[in-house]
This record gives structure tokens, sequence and C-alpha cells, in this order.
């Protein structure tokens, strides 16, 4: 399995819309990628402006694959001017 985790910072201005294009851009993933096994959204009161997601793959091509796709497309460029920051960090099972 490829693991994939992302922290945003979502400018506070801009939260509700970078929300749903999240959203809507994990579902389209877990529905319609064969190799994407997890896709979660999480936020946490204590933290407002941030949003982790944890993104679960069978391999790191299945991961490469996610970057093709339409809806990651629409999604990039639907939150580029909305995000202050991210950080993307990724595991391999070792199991």
């Amino acid at each position: 399995m490829f693991a994939v985790t992302v922290t945003f910072r979502i400018k506070p201005e801009h939260w509700q819309p970078f929300l749903s294009a999240v959203q809507t851009n994990a579902e389209a993933s877990r529905d319609g990628e064969e190799g994407c096994r997890r896709f979660d959204v999480c936020t946490d009161a204590d933290r407002p402006g941030e949003v982790f997601l944890y993104e679960l793959y069978d391999d790191e091509a299945a991961f490469e694959i996610h970057h093709g796709t339409e809806h990651y497309a629409v999604f990039s460029e639907a939150v580029a001017d909305l995000v202050e920051d991210k950080a993307v960090v990724t595991y391999r099972s070792v199991t």
C-alpha cells in the first residue's frame, strides 16, 4: 500500500469553497479510481484553517494515476488561490 498525507492551511475567507472542492475530489477519487482505497478529509476545531487528508492507494502507480485524473485537475485549479500552505508526505507499506 501507498499512503499519502496532505496538510493544507486555508485562507480564512476561503474555508467553505475549499471544503466543498476537496470533498468533491475525495468522493470522485474513492468512487472512480480503482487503486484508491481510502480518501479521508479531516478537520479539527482546535486548528481552524487546517485540513488534513489521508489517502491510501494500492501502490505509487495508482497515486500517479490519481494525479492524472480530470477531477484532480479541476480540484487543483479551483483551490490554487485558496491555500496558504500545503505539505505532502508519503509512506510505503513495509508489510
